[in-house]
């Protein structure tokens, strides 16, 4: 409490005269943590022996003491350089003995002191002190404003904090002295010992209630914060109670109905769906502790939601339940052969996988499959089939474009919205433990900040760990070896290595024209005329019809536009059933030609003669195989090498190498030396807009090299691949099959491929092989021998033409002389 007037206990003792030179003497009592304001009355606690001392002495002989703040507030006895130097002259009450054996009084503020010097330390402190007198005139109209200013806020600051009792406020109200108000303002405010002693440093008082007035504004700020949240918070509780209350109403009502409680109901039904779930004995604990946690929390509380969904988890995923497997082998043989043609090794290792599966039971590992190949070609669509072969359930998840790492593993559960991983999230939309999961387009994973997901993909797929997947969300192990995983992807370059160690690589290779035309009579035509309504209109495609729309309207491995082209030419067909016109029954290739407009595709064709400088040679593509013509042509100049077609880096080092080579030889051919020095050497493969990239063309480049510089010409019935050394030596190359097919699709009758290729043989088909030649070589004079005929008996054309012009300049000389 504070207050202007003195108690009777301070009434008796008068303030200590001055002597001649205008000091006081008196015991100084060091002050922790607190300052004393002139004419304010606080209670003082005693701390040490030196201030109890100095207390006593003081109350002794009637007197007032100093009271001055300590600058070490841990210091039970202080020494006279750890206290402020600017105090206050005190009276003191009587000394009251606390129960906890600490000294306590009331004190009363008398005036401001600075101390000079100290007279004594033992047993207490004395010291010398001037009095600081403020003078005693009228305040200004400025500081009459600013008192009125500071009343108001102290008022707004009393309303606000409890802990200022109201007599203070009367005090302030009929205050007239500025520095007794920010005196009287200052004790009540929370404020630092050295803030309170800076403002009893501050001897004018306009500035010391300015000072005040700043601090005040402060605190009233941090007081109406305060006041803000606790309104805020007592609103929340008031609400709490209330919904409280009116849910205990709610439970005694519906106990008087024999409803029960809503939420013990829910409890119990949760209880039961957690038995009957069947879970392993970690995840039954899991599962109970968290029940546990459940029942002794209000239900309004927030988590609530939370681990109810989390239970739900729990016992609505597959962790015994599994479907039996159908391990007939022939049964799954005629399945896939009913929905699938050709794939003869993908379909072999799935018999393979089930006739071990019938030996040897689940002592089998899950193989973990990776279909790789073309788009089209029927990958995921074999899954499905693969799935439909054992009897079990199938499930996909697309991984095209998915970065994230939580998108495998799920989030962990203090992330609102939390839910497990795509695989988790999968295996319950299965139901079984063990169904065929396809992971769609592993190849388009995508990697940033948030993790790589082709990492998490690790303990996924590798039947070592799998068996105890552990996901963010449930945080229990979760056994994945029971799943038949197959991974899809158009190429295994993007692969980490680390993942496709764990992967069976089965390559699915793209169709070539007669397997195309199979799938398009068995599985394709008669699917378009049931979707279109044409099934019981005995239309029919002619095989040339199907051959004229593979080779003019698609170029692609799979048969998904060959798909789009037939739906495109049943729909001709169906407007004119539906408009009761006549329609044709038997589609043929002029039909194709008037339902589907002009060809899309022009594919390049084979050579109709023989001649020089040319050579037809086979390339993959994405789309198939191609054949490809290679020109060569020598114009007099400087030995310079041009290469044009959009050849790709390899491509332009293949015919490098070939060059080379021809110029080694160039002796055994007959080729002059200085040609290599007088003529310059283009090489053009057309169709420039299309990028040629690969070393199999070496032979082909070297063949139409050697043609050019020996004109000799090439035969035109001649197809071929393969990549060539400096020192003549065929190497292997890839893509047999296809650049076969492609060569007996433009009707050649020779194809010369590597020695080391052979092997490659046995994937292509009996019927295109009877109707081919096939010429293994493994140099580059095989090929020579092969496909060059002999020179013209007269000479090369260049010669002759180089002989006449030196005729014609010998000739041209005479004359001018």
């Amino acid at each position: 409490m504070a207050i202007r007037n003195g108690t009777n206990d301070f009434y008796n003792i008068p303030d200590t005269e001055p002597d001649s030179q205008g000091f006081i003497t008196c015991p100084v009592v060091p002050l922790q943590g607190m300052v004393i304001y002139p004419h304010v009355v606080t209670p003082l606690f005693l701390e040490g022996k030196q201030a109890v001392a100095a207390a006593e002495a003081a109350l002794d002989q009637r007197q007032t003491i100093i009271g001055v703040a300590q600058r070490d507030l841990e210091s039970m006895s202080a020494a006279p350089e750890e206290l402020y130097t600017i105090g206050t002259e005190i009276a003191l009450g009587r000394i009251l003995r606390m129960p906890d054996d600490t000294n306590s009084m009331l004190a009363q503020g008398r005036q401001r002191v600075e101390i000079i010097d100290f007279v004594q330390t033992e047993p207490y402190i004395v010291a010398r002190a001037r009095i600081i007198d403020e003078p005693e005139n009228e305040p200004s109209p400025e500081q009459q404003a600013l008192m009125k200013a500071v009343v108001n806020m102290f008022k707004r600051a009393v309303d606000l904090n409890a802990n200022i009792p109201e007599d203070v406020l009367i005090y302030a109200l009929n205050a007239e002295d500025p520095g007794w108000l920010s005196d009287l303002v200052a004790s009540t405010l929370s404020l630092s010992t050295e803030e309170r002693q800076q403002v009893l440093e501050m001897t004018h008082p306009g500035e010391r209630l300015s000072h005040v007035a700043m601090l005040l504004s402060k605190e009233l700020n941090v007081l109406e914060i305060e006041d803000e949240i606790s309104a805020q918070v007592q609103q929340e509780m008031e609400r709490g109670q209330r919904e409280m209350y009116l849910r205990e109403q709610m439970r005694i009502i519906q106990t008087e109905l024999g409803e029960g409680d809503i939420f013990q109901q829910e409890m119990d039904e949760i209880r039961v769906q957690v038995a009957e779930a069947h879970l392993p004995q970690e995840v039954h604990e899991r599962a109970m502790k968290e029940l546990s946690r459940l029942a002794i929390m209000p239900p309004i509380a927030p988590e609530v939601g939370i681990i109810r969904t989390y239970v739900d988890w729990l016992t609505t995923l597959p962790w015994t339940d599994a479907s039996e497997d159908n391990l007939d082998v022939r049964n799954a043989q005629k399945v896939l052969d009913a929905e699938h043609y050709g794939l003869p090794k993908v379909k072999d290792r799935i018999l393979e996988y089930i006739a071990v599966r019938k030996l040897a039971g689940n002592k089998m590992e899950s193989p973990v499959l990776c279909f790789v190949g073309p788009p089209g070609v029927g990958k995921t669509s074999l899954g499905k089939s693969i799935a439909k072969a054992l009897g079990r359930e199938f499930v996909r998840v697309s991984l095209g474009g998915v970065r994230d790492e939580a998108e495998i593993r799920g989030h962990r559960r203090t992330y609102i919205g939390a839910l497990p991983g795509r695989i988790i999230q999968t295996m319950k939309r299965a139901g079984t433990v063990n169904p065929v999961f396809m992971l769609d387009e592993i190849d388009k994973l995508g990697a940033d900040f948030r993790g790589d997901p082709a990492d998490s993909l690790l303990e996924v797929l590798d039947p070592e760990q799998n068996n105890a997947f552990s996901d963010h969300y449930l945080e229990v192990p979760y056994d994945l070896s029971k799943v038949l995983f197959i991974t899809t992807a158009n190429d295994l370059d993007p692969l980490p290595p680390a993942l496709l160690d764990r992967l069976e690589v089965i390559e699915f290779p793209g169709y070539i024209e007669e397997e195309k035309i199979a799938i398009a009579q068995q599985f394709l035509v008669p699917k378009q005329l049931e979707q279109h309504g044409l099934a019981e209109s005995d239309i029919r495609f002619e095989k040339a019809a199907l051959e004229t729309i593979i080779r003019d309207y698609t170029y692609e491995a799979g048969v998904r536009n060959l798909n789009r082209e037939i739906a495109n030419a049943s729909r001709k067909i169906a407007r004119l059933v539906a408009e009761e016109k006549h329609y044709p029954k038997r589609i043929t290739p002029n039909l194709v030609s008037k339902y589907l407009g002009p060809p899309y595709y022009l594919g390049t064709r084979s050579l109709d003669e023989d001649a020089v400088g040319i050579s037809t040679g086979l390339v993959w593509t994405y789309g198939g195989g191609d054949i490809t013509i290679f020109e060569v042509s020598l114009m007099p100049g400087k030995g310079n090498l041009t290469m044009t077609g959009s050849l790709g880096e390899v491509m332009q080092e293949s015919a490098q190498t070939a060059l080379s080579y021809v110029r080694s030889i160039a002796d055994d051919l007959g080729v002059p030396s200085d040609d290599f020095e007088n003529y310059d050497i283009h090489v053009h493969v057309p169709e420039g807009a299309v990028p040629k990239e690969g070393p199999s063309a070496g032979i082909t480049l070297a063949t139409a090299l050697i043609s050019a510089l020996t004109e000799r010409k090439v035969r035109h019935d001649f197809g071929m691949t393969g990549e060539i050394t400096l020192r003549g030596k065929v190497l292997p190359i890839g893509g047999v099959k296809e650049k076969v097919m492609a060569a007996r699709r433009a009707k050649l009758k020779n194809v010369i491929l590597p020695a080391n290729n052979e092997k490659d043989l046995v994937d292509i088909p009996q019927k295109a092989l009877r109707d081919l030649n096939i010429h293994l070589v493994d140099s580059m004079q095989q090929v020579i021998n092969l496909v060059l005929l002999e020179a013209p008996p007269e000479g090369r054309a260049r010669d002759l033409r180089r002989a006449e012009q030196e005729e014609n300049d010998d000739e041209q000389m005479v004359d001018e002389e």
